[in-house]
């Protein structure tokens, strides 16, 4: 065992190998967080909101557990690849300035673009509500861009200090606003969550239905 051990060292820790090496261990971490990040949500929620036996609500667990950590691994994989190949086409072979944006457009397109399951959604809006933040916070960071002179330093600190704030009230004031009056464009599991929140709320005949159960 130990000799079989030194040979996989010798052989992970062999230079020339290194990009090959480089693909597989995202593609493992990929997949590894995607499942742990996955798994726990899934599990809840499904057990919570969906009906069937114990056996299908597991294999629907596992199905969204599976597609997570397949995402991530793929896109990982893809992503890779392509900052690979892109520092190899520089003629200096080192990565340009550009590079992570056009490998992640093409891993965007092949793993996500191209598949419109929940799952992929689910993962796609929560990166770009984070890019938004990023965005946000880097629109008034010196020398960012030609109108970063005109934030003053006194601006700059109460924007920081009132930005979340503000995020989060017309994220939650648009939400609202687009389920009373046009929910069916509400991707359909926040609509469920929100229509057991806020509509059946206001409905019930007896204490059972009330306080115990929803319906």
């Amino acid at each position: 065992m130990d000799s079989l051990m030194e040979r996989l060292d010798l052989l992970v820790l062999n230079p020339n190998l290194t990009p090959l090496l480089t693909l597989v261990k995202a593609a493992r971490n990929g997949a590894i967080y995607g499942a742990k990040v996955r798994f726990p949500h899934a599990l809840v929620m499904v057990f919570l909101f969906r009906s069937g036996t114990f056996r299908e609500k597991m294999r629907l667990v596992l199905k969204a557990t599976r597609q997570h950590a397949r995402n991530l691994a793929a896109f990982a994989i893809v992503y890779k690849s392509a900052m690979i190949m892109l520092k190899h086409l520089n003629r200096n072979r080192k990565e340009g300035r550009y590079d992570a944006f056009m490998a992640g457009l093409l891993g965007g397109y092949v793993v996500f673009g191209r598949n419109h399951g929940s799952v992929s959604q689910q993962i796609v809006i929560y990166v770009f509500a984070r890019v938004i933040l990023a965005l946000a916070k880097l629109s008034i960071q010196p020398k960012m861009h030609p109108l970063s002179s005109l934030v003053t330093p006194d601006a700059r600190s109460k924007i920081t200090e009132h930005a979340w704030q503000v995020f989060a009230s017309l994220s939650w004031a648009f939400v609202m606003y687009i389920f009373r009056w046009h929910p069916e464009s509400i991707v359909s599991s926040l609509r469920s969550s929100m229509t057991y929140i806020y509509v059946d709320s206001e409905h019930w005949d007896s204490f059972r239905n009330f306080l115990i159960h929803n319906k």
